[in-house]
């Protein structure tokens, strides 16, 4: 059920006029502002228990008083069990972001290795998503670098394939990869089915945790090969025992009594909290990940522990086993949904010694360290958005600033980006691409492709967010470019109505030189920072780094346009018949001059599919 009361008082006396509606069912509430902003939403095995909890007008923190405070309505939904109110709640928590509730901010997925089994020879290579590809899968690992590290150990032990089915099919000689010892080439035979086949069930093995298994293996095996006298095989051996002694003993952290487990530690100081996790997979530890979650105000840390478990588990696949520096809220919920998420028991606790208790404590350090580097940062980041608060003549330092750059060549592929930095540096979730669609791109016309990307851009948040609620309004433009940029700029924001931003031109000197930027604002004379002022290296740091996301775009668009085809236009020809009739013709020029009974040859392609690619080329009249 759902009720709302906007009219009615705040606070307590609120508050207690719902409690008349309420039962004792488990269910979710929501508690909103006047605006009808929502304030926090929480879980409860019985409403009416929990939300008379608000009621009493002390005894509460400093942090849910306010809360009461700030309440004009109220919102409750009920559910079967106190275990749906938990998903519900931490659903409605990642979907609204209240003020004043623990909010996970990094909920990225994590990679894998994956061992594609569709193939006679298998690949290893990295796979982020879904596990829906045929194949064996082992992780999450906690970065790409992590992964990128274990396939190149991987590569040098058991000399897998790398390479796509593509360019598997393509080669006629062994790659570099192979001469340094890093494939066994089976693109070129230069290895048996069976032999290759060996070589994967041992990589399994190693990323299964039994490498010691797999080294006596290769012993055995080189020993037999030198009283055989097959001296270049023993060698072979030799090297791969060599590289795999040189993995284990550059290992850290591996556990011999976890086989597997996430282990989560909580540090907070300052009213911030950092949250590191440690993944341990097949007595191994595979990189380890830091998060900063928004700690709602003040949350203690059995609550931020809970929402950290709760959003940090949707989904991903727990492990059998979570190890925590701190109790949690709700620990018997917790296990439930963990377990229930994993389909088989989920452990989770805090261990008080032997192993399991130091490799908390090292992830204990490792945040509170992480932190400390932060809040350090945090600091230092903090002293230059007052200095360029200073510099530009700002109200105050800018909480977010959106910085815009252009690519292309001679008009061809012209790309807009926009990058946006704050108070924790370069905040990379919210850069944007612009795909430039008017004739400004055509015209190399650098003016109208920036009125272009500011006017998507506003319209854009003046339609979602008129009221300037959601924190995605600047404080500060940065244009790359001189007076013409922002003449241009402000152009359209005075024609959206939008003119209490500042914007500033970053344009190079006479001599184009870094640390000789010019600054432009309308109606006042362009003026330069001192070279060695931090403030300035910050702009030259924003401005690079537009500049980069801008590139980056370019590049991308433009190496699709070089590979993309007449083909790509046809309904129906997808990528497995654009390769067929590429893979039996050679070149969409050929495809576009073959005949009707010549198209219907291709493997994959039926008649009627023929049929629309010959029509295709060859309209009737």
């Amino acid at each position: 059920m759902t009720d709302t009361a906007a009219t009615a008082p705040t606070g307590h006396q609120l508050i207690q006029g719902y409690l008349k509606s309420l039962d004792a069912s488990p269910g979710v509430y929501r508690m909103l502002d006047a605006q009808s902003q929502v304030l926090y939403v929480g879980k409860a095995r019985n409403l009416r228990a929990r939300v008379s909890n608000y009621v009493r007008p002390s005894g509460h923190s400093g942090r849910i008083a306010r809360m009461i405070r700030e309440t004009a309505s109220m919102m409750f939904l009920t559910t079967r069990t106190e275990t749906e109110a938990l998903l519900l709640e931490q659903n409605l928590i990642k979907q609204l972001k209240p003020r004043y509730n623990v909010l996970l901010r990094d909920d990225k997925s994590f990679p894998d290795i994956l061992i594609a089994k569709d193939h006679a020879f298998p690949m290893i290579r990295k796979h982020r998503g879904k596990r829906g590809k045929d194949g064996s899968y082992f992780g999450p690992f906690a970065s790409a670098g992590a992964v990128n590290r274990t396939l190149n150990q991987l590569q040098r032990v058991f000399l897998l394939r790398t390479c796509s089915d593509s360019v598997f099919e393509s080669r006629t000689r062994p790659c570099l990869l192979h001469q340094i010892k890093r494939c066994s080439a089976p693109c070129v035979g230069k290895i048996s089915n069976e032999d290759y086949n060996g070589l994967i069930a041992d990589a399994e093995l190693f990323l299964k945790g039994r490498s010691t298994r797999v080294q006596a293996d290769l012993a055995r095996d080189m020993a037999k090969a030198s009283e055989d006298m097959e001296f270049e095989r023993a060698a072979a051996l030799r090297d791969r025992i060599k590289a795999l002694t040189q993995v284990q003993s550059g290992q850290s952290i591996n556990p011999k009594g976890v086989p597997e487990a996430d282990v989560i530690a909580l540090h907070m100081e300052g009213g911030q909290a950092c949250v590191q996790v440690f993944f341990i997979r097949a007595n191994q530890s595979w990189g380890n990940r830091d998060f900063y979650p928004k700690t709602g105000a003040g949350a203690e840390a059995p609550e931020i522990l809970e929402a950290f478990l709760t959003q940090f588990y949707d989904g991903k696949e727990p492990p059998r086993m979570v190890l925590l520096n701190h109790e949690v809220e709700n620990l018997d919920l917790v296990r439930a949904v963990l377990s229930e998420r994993a389909g088989r028991k989920v452990v989770v606790g805090v261990p008080q010694r032997g192993e399991k208790a130091e490799l908390v404590e090292n992830a204990a350090r490792n945040a509170r360290e992480s932190l400390a580097r932060r809040m350090s940062e945090s600091a230092t980041q903090g002293r230059l958005l007052e200095g360029l608060a200073e510099a530009f003549g700002l109200d105050g330092p800018p909480q977010r600033i959106e910085v815009y750059d252009n690519s292309h060549i001679q008009g061809t592929n012209a790309v807009g980006g926009m990058i946006v930095a704050g108070t924790e540096g370069f905040i990379k979730g919210q850069y944007r691409k612009f795909n430039i669609r008017s004739a400004a791109g055509a015209n190399s016309d650098d003016f109208g492709m920036m009125r272009e990307v500011l006017t998507r851009r506003f319209e854009r948040l003046l339609k979602e967010d008129p009221d300037r609620q959601s924190g995605a309004w600047p404080d500060l433009l940065l244009i790359d470019g001189g007076a013409g940029q922002v003449s241009a700029v402000h152009e359209v924001m005075a024609g959206l109505g939008v003119d209490d931003i500042p914007m500033v031109g970053v344009a190079k000197g006479i001599d184009r030189d870094a640390g000789k930027e010019e600054f432009h604002r309308i109606g006042q004379r362009p003026f330069a920072l001192q070279r060695n002022d931090p403030v300035l290296y910050f702009i030259q740091r924003m401005r690079d780094e537009a500049h980069r996301w801008a590139i980056g775009a370019h590049r991308t668009k433009r190496a699709k346009a070089v590979s993309a085809t007449p083909l790509d236009e046809i309904p129906g020809v997808g990528a497995a018949r654009k390769r067929a009739l590429l893979a039996h013709f050679g070149s969409a020029k050929a495809v576009a001059r073959a005949g009707l009974q010549d198209l219907q040859a291709v493997e994959g392609i039926s008649a009627q599919m023929a049929q629309n690619v010959h029509d295709f080329f060859h309209p009737q009249g």
